[in-house]
This record gives structure tokens, sequence and C-alpha cells, in this order.
């Protein structure tokens, strides 16, 4: 019994310089699983009072559901309580195996290459942390609504303080790589590099959440400006490092391990999309700026339709160096192929934005009607298959019966 318990429920341990905080990922993932579970509750149950759903609303729903739409609904808090857990189980064990690593050789070695960026995986992680328990306490804690404005600057502190931490990682990165001129850019094929950009953009979202949703001027000014100085960094850092990564790809091919990368840019549209919604909406209600409905539709549409096209971009060349064949359903290992399953997750998310502020507030489809539900079908299949790549994922990497080899877990 022991065993079976170790082999679905046990974490390796003490891999260090086996270990790659590309591992990160993995809580990553599960935080943003927690997130799509949470958005079908947004946006399919009704919140007149409050801009998101809240556990108040939740329980107004669920006292007048039908068995159907109740037991979906209990099925999505289920959801989100499952992941947010495993998030936050995985973060921990990143904490732990990232300290022990920090003191071998590798780490070292690490800093001294372009892989140093995946570095930049620990702020990322810890900013959708700040999300998933905001997540928690909307759905599971009753009245959290009417204290909501004390948690605001709190949020704010939490987020720009990881922000700084990621700043710097970054800075200290690239500086270095400026003023030494160490960059290898025959080895930088890949967009591994847009991992700072996604940094700043998952911090950035963050940041912009309470200017959607407080009712104080003086906070929804703070979160818009913060919100747009990581915004104004996501722009930068992802234009310099996405044409840096095709140059190195054009020139010297796709580093086969680092595939997962050319799907990047997918969350990091998502989440600048979602941080410029929220803008506009603290704009509309804290500065009475008039938003019109048909822009909003444009602005989602674009954002959606950038994103298919890298996704059939990335599709194209995954598929051409056979990576889903090898590292997701064959038995080839690296700790970057999690990075397959932020691009379901910010394709789910986006979509279900495309459908409800894009199609079903200026009119062009009803709500709970057949063409709703087709419209929000093809982003639940996206849900479904990152978790079964990560549930995929889980036991080739993380379980103890299933440890690689160390030639097998190398970075990308």
């Amino acid at each position: 019994m022991q065993q079976v318990a170790t082999r679905w429920f046990g974490l390796r341990r003490n891999l260090r310089e086996r270990y790659s905080p590309l591992f990160f990922l993995a809580a990553l993932g599960n935080g943003g699983m927690a997130i799509t579970f949470f958005i079908w509750l947004n946006f399919l149950i009704p919140h007149p009072k409050t801009p998101i759903v809240t556990f108040d609303s939740i329980a107004a729903f669920l006292n007048k559901a039908d068995t159907l739409a109740y037991a979906l609904t209990i099925g999505a808090m289920a959801g989100i309580v499952i992941f947010a857990l495993r998030h936050l189980r995985l973060v921990v064990w990143n904490l732990r195996e990232y300290a022990q690593y920090r003191r071998t050789p590798a780490y070292a070695a690490l800093r001294e290459t372009n892989g140093a960026i995946t570095l930049m995986s620990l702020p990322l992680t810890l900013a959708m942390t700040v999300n998933v328990f905001f997540a928690l306490g909307t759905v599971f804690v009753p009245g959290l609504w009417n204290v909501v404005e004390y948690l605001f600057p709190i949020s704010l502190s939490v987020l720009t303080i990881i922000g700084v931490i990621g700043m710097r990682i970054f800075l200290d990165l690239f500086g270095r790589a400026l003023a030494g001129g160490h960059f290898d850019c025959t080895r930088n094929n890949n967009l591994t590099q847009l991992q700072a950009a996604f940094t700043f953009a998952m911090v950035a979202v963050g940041l912009a959440a309470p200017a959607a949703m407080s009712d104080n001027r003086v906070t929804i000014a703070v979160s818009i400006l913060l919100a747009i100085f990581f915004l104004g960094a996501t722009a930068l850092v992802g234009v310099i490092m996405l044409v840096l990564g095709f140059r190195g790809m054009l020139a010297h091919g796709l580093a086969v391990e680092a595939a997962p990368s050319l799907w990047m840019p997918i969350p990091i549209l998502t989440l600048v999309g979602i941080a410029l919604i929220r803008i506009r909406h603290g704009l509309h209600h804290g500065f009475e700026v008039h938003i019109e409905p048909g822009s909003t539709f444009v602005l989602v549409g674009s954002i959606l339709a950038l994103q298919l096209l890298t996704g059939a971009i990335g599709y194209a060349v995954l598929r051409q160096v056979g990576y889903l064949r090898t590292y997701l359903w064959g038995e080839a290992r690296s700790p970057g192929s999690y990075g397959l399953i932020c691009p379901a997750v910010a394709l789910f998310v986006f979509g279900m934005f495309f459908v409800h502020p894009g199609l079903v507030q200026n009119g062009l489809i009803e709500k709970y009607s057949l063409a709703h539900y087709l419209a929000m079908a093809p982003f639940a299949l996206a849900q479904a298959l990152g978790i079964v790549a990560m549930l995929r994922l889980d036991g080739k990497l993380l379980r103890p019966q299933l440890e690689a080899p160390a030639a097998d877990m190398a970075t990308a």
C-alpha cells in the first residue's frame, strides 16, 4: 500500500544537480489550471453585485440551480481546490529542491549560460501563487468582498515585491550579458528567453486586478501605473528576445528540447490582453473614460488571432521535429516539457474572454444558448488536453519510481 501511495502521490527528492528551475513550470501549470476552473464559475454564474464571482453569488446560484448546474458548479469548485493544492505542494517542493540546487556546481555553471533565464521561473510561479490565493479566497470565503478594499493594497505590495525580484534577476543576467558579451547567440535557437517577458506579464496582470475591481480611485490609479510599468517591461523584453530567438532558429535550426518555448507567446498574449482589459475597466469606472463595447471585441479578437497563429506555427514545427511523440508520449524526459501546459491554460482562459466580453456582451451570441456552448467547446478541449498532458508529464518527471538518469534530465 505504501508503495502504491508513493507511486501515485510521491515526489522525487534530493535531485541536487539534476534539478532544473524549469520544474517550477509544473507548479505554474497547476496554478493556471486552478484558475481555469475559476474562469468557468466567473463567466457562467451571475454576479451582478460584484465584478467577479464570489462565495455569496455562488451560494445564491446553488440555492436555485437544477441538479446538473449544481453538480457542474461543485465540480468546478473541486477543480479549483485540487489544482490549487497541487500547485502549493509543488511550490514547496520546488523551493526545497531549488535551495539544494543552488549549493551545487551545476547552479554556478547555469548562471554562465543562456539557460540562466530559467531562473525567472521562480518569480513567475510566485506571481501565479498570488492569483491562486485570490481565487480561493473569492470562491470559498464568505463575505470576503466586504473587506476586499483592504486586501488590494496587500496584493499590490506582494506582487510589486515579486516583480522587483524578477527584475533584479533579469537585470543581473542581461546586464552581465551586455557588459561581458558572453551571450551565445548560436545556442539561442529557441524562445526560452521569453520567460522574462512571461514573468513581467504575470506580475502585470495581477497588478491590474484592483484597477478592474476596486471602487477606490487612488487604488485604481496605483494599480494602473504599476501594471503599465510591467507591461512596458513585457513589451520591451519580449520584442528583443523574440527577434533574437527567431534569428537563432533561422540560422541554426530549433533546439528540439526547448521546442515548447515556441508556444510561450500564447500565455504572454493572454496575460497582456487581460491586463489591458482590466486597465480599461479601471479607466471606465475610476476616471469616467468611455469604453466602446466594440473596441473590446476588436481587442480580444486580435489577441486570439495572434494566439491561434502562434499555435499553428508552433504545432507545425513541433510535428516536424517529433517533439510531442518523443517528449510527451514517448520516453524522452525534459522538465521543459511542462512548458506545454501554459499554452493550453492560456488558450482556454483567453478563449473565454473572447466568448464572453467579446461575443456575448456585444450581443453576437446569446448566453446559455447552443451557440454559446459551441463557442466554448474548443477552449474546453484545450483545458482537457492540458490536464491530460500534465498528468502524463507528472508520471514521467516527478514520480519517484520513474526517476531518470542525470543525462536524461538536461535543461532546455
